[in-house]
């Protein structure tokens, strides 16, 4: 099973990030913040999928905010660690991994789907109807596509409910990293792998809106205890009051409804890169459940 090196990930995040100027985060009165995101199913638009927020975050607190695509999670982990990132919009699994590590930084803000939803999604296990895949108990001996080692929805939730039904993820199956959700999918219908993992509007919308699944052609299997939402952390030694007008700001501000009133886009206006509403509060306790789930596993990543 391929594993994320730490070294090689620490100087590729700092390597991505070395164009960056100095950032407010190392205290030296910088007018630049940097927000960085992990990588996204839409890498392509990432940037301008984050726009309206990085403009609604600029004007709030009088800085400049760039926006940085990072390589991988463990490429945020180290730049916001090396004091390169201020802002960060982790994956929950790898939020809670970058807090063990050391990282400064608190998560403030949760990203929603829809207006008035909570801060979570579940994580699908699919395959194709005609593989004879009726439950996690069939993934035995079988080639199954995961997203990442420290994807939440795409590896932990995915390893804890195969561990429950009697499968050994390292031993009971041959296991892929696609890198992507939608690569885990897309594989899967292929048939590049008998069965994977990825999110569940990944599956249920995202890829059929797209044209690149058509309805039916995949088989839900397996679903997951609701996962906190992705989370904005803010590093802590940035200034109180510059930290405040952030979590603020992104609580508050930060989703479609307030942009649009406000300018900062158009139309529909989609947030992010699960083309959703924002962002709603969240604090660091509401990912204690990734913890739990890291002490069930016993995951080396979780270590």
């Amino acid at each position: 099973m391929k594993r994320i090196s730490r070294a090689l990930a620490g100087l590729a995040a700092l390597g991505l990030l070395a164009g960056c100027g100095p950032s407010a985060a190392q205290g030296d009165g910088s007018d630049e913040l940097v927000f960085a995101a992990i990588p996204s199913e839409e890498s392509a638009s990432l940037e301008q999928d984050y726009q309206p927020v990085l403009d609604m975050l600029a004007e709030a607190t009088g800085k400049e905010v760039t926006f940085q695509k990072a390589t991988d999670y463990a490429a945020i982990i180290e730049g916001q660690r090396a004091g390169k990132i201020d802002i960060a919009k982790y994956g929950p699994f790898s939020y809670v991994l970058a807090k063990k590590q050391g990282v400064a930084a608190t998560a403030v803000a949760g990203q929603v789907e829809e207006k008035g939803g909570q801060p979570g999604y579940t994580s699908y296990a699919i395959t194709r109807p005609d593989t004879g895949i009726r439950s996690l108990a069939d993934f035995r001996g079988r080639k199954v596509c995961f997203v990442d080692p420290t994807s939440t929805s795409g590896y932990l939730y995915p390893k804890a409910g195969l561990l429950q039904a009697g499968i050994n993820p390292d031993t009971d199956i041959q296991p892929v990293f696609a890198g992507g959700h939608d690569a885990s999918a897309i594989a899967v219908a292929k048939g590049d792998c008998d069965a994977g993992f990825a999110y569940d509007s990944m599956v249920d919308r995202q890829l059929v809106e797209k044209g690149q699944l058509r309805p039916g052609q995949l088989s839900t299997v397996w679903k997951s205890a609701v996962i906190p939402g992705d989370p904005v952390a803010i590093s802590d030694d940035l200034d109180p009051a510059l930290k405040e007008q952030l979590t603020a700001a992104l609580r508050n501000q930060a989703n479609s409804d307030s942009l649009r009133e406000n300018g900062f886009c158009t139309g529909e206006c989609r947030i992010g890169d699960i083309d959703g509403y924002g962002f709603a509060p969240v604090d660091d306790a509401f990912y204690d459940g990734i913890r739990e789930v890291c002490a069930t596993t016993r995951d080396e990543q979780c270590q």
